[in-house]
């Protein structure tokens, strides 16, 4: 029985979602796993990819065959390198945490607001040049 690392495709139409598993080749894409070993979410930015290293070792070890796009992610986390024992690659990019928004009511105390537009009305400019004119023309 051949033993491969694939993936396994959840989640809606357009927002894919992948759990990396150990299973039969011969099962369906989406069918039974022997095991599941990591997620990966690649429409988060940047992309979440979590695997347990120590079980994929331990299936690598044992003569499971990495897909090609498994075996891409196994590039990227390092995994694949400390199994052939080459040297590892550069770490991921880490997500910085979001600054929290502030709230509507924050927002509305510092700025007292004077109810009046913030833009000058028409006819108040057309009277000011008009006296500014006059102005010019009595000195």
């Amino acid at each position: 029985m051949a033993v491969k690392i694939k993936l396994k495709r959840l989640g809606k139409i357009r927002s894919p979602h992948y759990r990396i598993v150990v299973a039969d080749s011969r099962t369906r894409r989406d069918g039974r796993a022997i095991e599941e070993i990591g997620k990966y979410h690649p429409t988060y930015n940047p992309s979440v990819i979590e695997v347990d290293a120590e079980r994929v070792a331990y299936w690598l070890g044992v003569g499971a065959q990495p897909t090609e796009p498994v075996l891409a992610i196994l590039k990227k986390t390092g995994d694949w390198q400390k199994f052939k024992g080459e040297p590892a690659p550069a770490p991921l990019l880490v997500a910085e945490p979001k600054a929290a928004r502030p709230s509507f009511e924050a927002l509305s105390g510092e700025d007292e607001g004077k109810g009046e537009a913030i833009t000058q009305k028409k006819k108040a400019e057309k009277k000011d040049e008009a006296a500014a004119e006059s102005e010019s023309t009595e000195a």
